[in-house]
């Protein structure tokens, strides 16, 4: 590993803050991850990583990761509730790294629901109301 000098570490510095920025004011996807005990215990953590990981690779730069308390939802932990412009929030259970990397390229990307791990979502009609453009 090389050593950083002054100039290599302040670079370094101002590609993270304006990295952090773009996603703290965007207002593109919201990826909002259960970081309550029974959240860390079930394996959040290790999704935030991929999470992270994966929008770095897609080089997304209007989606923020952000965390809340227990979502009630404790027995499909981790959960993840995902908010996109133009689509109604989904909250996803059981989402491990793997499970994370998919909700970034087919839902934050691809606009495509992953079914097999959706354990809320609006009702139909909410579908066909966003669609009619009402709110």
């Amino acid at each position: 590993m090389t050593k950083l000098n002054r100039e290599g570490l302040a670079k370094l510095r101002a590609e993270a803050k304006s990295a952090w920025q773009a996603r703290a004011t965007g207002t593109g996807a919201q990826i909002i991850i259960g970081m309550g005990t029974c959240g860390i215990a079930a394996g959040a953590a290790k999704a935030w990583a991929a999470f992270e990981d994966e929008i770095a690779k897609n080089k997304l730069t209007d989606v923020q990761v952000l965390q809340t308390g227990c979502m009630g939802l404790c027995y499909s932990e981790p959960t993840v509730e995902v908010r996109v412009p133009d689509m109604p929030p989904i909250i996803y259970g059981k989402v491990d790294a793997e499970v994370a990397r998919r909700i970034v390229r087919k839902h934050i990307v691809g606009k495509l629901l992953i079914n097999d791990h959706i354990y809320d979502r609006p009702a139909v009609d909410a579908f066909a109301e966003k669609a009619a453009g009402k709110k």
